[in-house]
């Protein structure tokens, strides 16, 4: 159904986010050595994806086996939305910072955008 094919594109999206997403955590928590070309693309990529993130939340997608979204993203539409415009501005911003190369802002930007990952997962993920 397009309700099923809706929950498969946002897992994709989010697969694709967590795929660059490792990377640059990694390197924020020093686990790895920061390499500011490697960073900028990958927050380049999620600044891209970014976008795609909150348009398959549609109504139909509510309650479709397999999805771990909660139903308040329904009830509280406007909240969800705010919280996916706060996650494309601040992984906007991280891929504008990445590009300077500067380790300590890069990484400073990297946990910015993770807050509002974090925000969001937290209301309205289940896990």
């Amino acid at each position: 159904t397009r309700a099923q094919q809706g929950v498969k594109y946002r897992k994709a999206v989010y697969q694709a986010i967590v795929w660059n997403w490792g990377p640059m955590g990694a390197m924020a928590q020093g686990k790895i050595p920061y390499d500011a070309k490697e960073f900028e693309l990958r927050a380049a990529r999620v600044a891209a994806l970014a976008p795609m993130v909150g348009e398959p939340f549609t109504a139909d997608t509510q309650g479709v086996t397999g999805s771990k979204a909660k139903p308040g993203i329904w009830s509280n539409r406007a909240d969800f939305d705010s919280k996916m415009k706060d996650l494309v501005d601040r992984t906007s911003a991280l891929a504008k910072i990445a590009q300077a190369g500067d380790a300590a802002k890069s990484k400073a930007a990297f946990l910015d955008a993770a807050g509002a990952c974090k925000a969001c997962h937290d209301k309205y993920k289940a896990d």
